[in-house]
């Protein structure tokens, strides 16, 4: 992949020499986390944990069958945000789609280009027909940087999603055809 630029942020894969600024950017935004990112929470506790974990994604990579990314702010050369294609159909060809931003970032619309950008990327890149996001109700960032990006509306899967608190909850489905 050639890095993806915009302002002064640079869009690029996770690697596992990417270690420490990895582990730093969810440690800072662990509470944040906790309820929808269970798979990254639960598998980076430790700086031990977040390097298996970082080698299993290589693994998944080499193999296209997960595609992780992070936003780096060039100014600072500090993590910043988190894309990645996960639920991969290359029959279709389509991807669910996610994303965080480090709490310092939010609100400010780096998600929402860094969202735009990369999901133009990944239907020209990767070919995919659709690109589909999964979110809940009181998500409304996500719900916006979704809607400024193009995406629709689904539908509403009833309590499709189980927090790491034990809540079942709705998700609501998006998504955006090429």
């Amino acid at each position: 992949m050639t890095d993806l630029h915009f302002a002064h942020y640079r869009i690029r894969p996770l690697t596992p020499a990417d270690l420490h600024p990895y582990f730093e950017m969810v440690e800072r935004n662990r509470p944040r986390l906790e309820q929808f990112f269970t798979g990254t929470v639960s598998r980076t506790r430790t700086l031990a944990d977040t390097q298996d974990f970082l080698a299993d994604i290589a693994e998944r990579r080499q193999a296209k069958t997960y595609l992780p990314f992070v936003i780096l702010d060039e100014a600072t050369n500090r993590f910043i945000g988190f894309l990645d294609l996960k639920n991969i159909d290359w029959n279709i060809p389509k991807s669910e789609v996610g994303c965080y931003m480090d709490a310092d970032a939010a609100g400010q619309g780096v998600a929402t280009q860094a969202f735009r950008l990369f999901c133009d990327y990944c239907f020209a890149e990767f070919k995919f027909q659709k690109l589909f996001l999964r979110t809940h109700e009181s998500n409304t960032a996500v719900r916006r940087v979704a809607e400024k990006s193009g995406f629709e509306v689904e539908g509403v899967i009833r309590r499709d999603y189980k927090t790491t608190a034990g809540e079942v909850v709705d998700l609501i489905y998006y998504g955006r055809l090429n």
